[in-house]
């Protein structure tokens, strides 16, 4: 994980960059592939989305697989990082209206973030020299954050469904594990291997893996049980960041495709959904830029990612996408 990166609004590295960067119209709302899909555009530039690092080296893609966008619990705000003063943090913005935007945090180096299921905390990781380590703060009001963790390398933090867990992902000996923290209690407990946690029952969680063939997974882990199982995978793609519908039934996640134009192919990020049994799964959107972190609306009826989509420098911003196979 590349946590510089993360700031970039452009980051494509080695030889593929200037053929990329040629090829790709960025000012381009959508393509043909995306016909009858409602995308709107939902920040400005001057929100300064931050745009995870998108890494192109041969026949290799490798991207930031964070979440760093998240719908309030009400539905009326989107809270997303914005690199300013040469800082990250969590901003907070009011859907369907214009206007600015409300900072949450008051950090150096904010990595990712999710609101609590109550919709009062807002749990994220920040990039502390060699370390990161995971804080909780109040999703509505003043700066104050609760450290959780420490001398570790910690990030992706989500609560449990019923709050009684924090669950993140945890680099060591050169892996990713799944751990958890005791919000009664403040026990730290280790789960399974993977990264980018997303409860799915009280007892379950999805997770990316990465494969023996070194390209990423998506797994259902049942810590009560034991039962793992794969859901989404393919030998020539990866995919990463799941994330559960409100209703349960559906699996949005970040994947890759392969993109040919004229004399140029290169691999590409787009977003995908299925069911929650990983059958069923459809290409959402098609871009030659690249969409990432991916999340519900609240009512499960929207999806919300960013991109660097619509505008001709490529500049990041947060799109809506209606869901139309509820």
């Amino acid at each position: 994980m590349n946590i510089r990166g993360l700031f970039l609004t452009i980051a494509i590295v080695g030889s593929a960059m200037t053929a990329y960067s040629q090829t790709v119209d960025y000012s381009v709302v959508s393509v043909p592939e995306e016909s009858g899909l409602d995308i709107t555009q939902v920040t400005s530039v001057n929100d300064y989305v931050c745009m995870p690092i998108v890494q192109r080296q041969s026949n290799t893609l490798n991207w930031f697989a964070n979440k760093i966008i998240d719908v309030s619990i009400d539905g009326k705000y989107i809270a997303y990082l914005s690199y300013r003063n040469d800082k990250s943090n969590i901003f907070i913005k009011e859907l369907g209206k214009q206007g600015g935007a409300t900072q949450r945090t008051n950090r150096q180096g904010v990595l990712d973030f999710s609101y609590s299921p109550d919709g009062k905390h807002i749990c994220f990781s920040e990039n502390r020299g060699t370390n990161q380590q995971i804080f909780i703060t109040d999703a509505n009001a003043g700066y104050v954050c609760r450290q959780i963790t420490s001398a570790n390398s910690d990030y992706s933090p989500i609560y449990s469904i019923d709050m009684q867990q924090i669950l993140f992902t945890r680099v060591e000996n050169n892996g990713t594990s799944i751990w958890s923290y005791n919000t009664s209690n403040n026990y730290i407990s280790s789960y399974a291997s993977g990264m980018n946690p997303c409860p799915a029952s009280k007892d379950s969680f999805l997770c990316t893996r990465v494969g023996s063939n070194n390209r990423s997974e998506i797994w259902r882990i049942n810590y009560s049980t034991g039962v793992e199982e794969c859901i989404v995978s393919d030998p020539e793609r990866s995919f990463t960041t799941p994330v559960i519908s409100p209703d349960g039934e559906w699996v949005l996640f970040v994947g890759e495709s392969i993109i040919n134009g004229g004399k140029v192919s290169y691999r590409n990020t787009d977003i995908y959904v299925c069911k929650r049994d990983g059958s069923n799964m459809m290409q959402i959107t098609y871009h030659a830029a690249d969409d990432l972190s991916p999340t519900w609306s609240r009512d499960g009826r929207y999806i919300y990612f960013i991109s660097q989509r619509g505008n001709a420098e490529a500049t990041a911003n947060i799109w809506r996408v209606t869901f139309q196979y509820y």
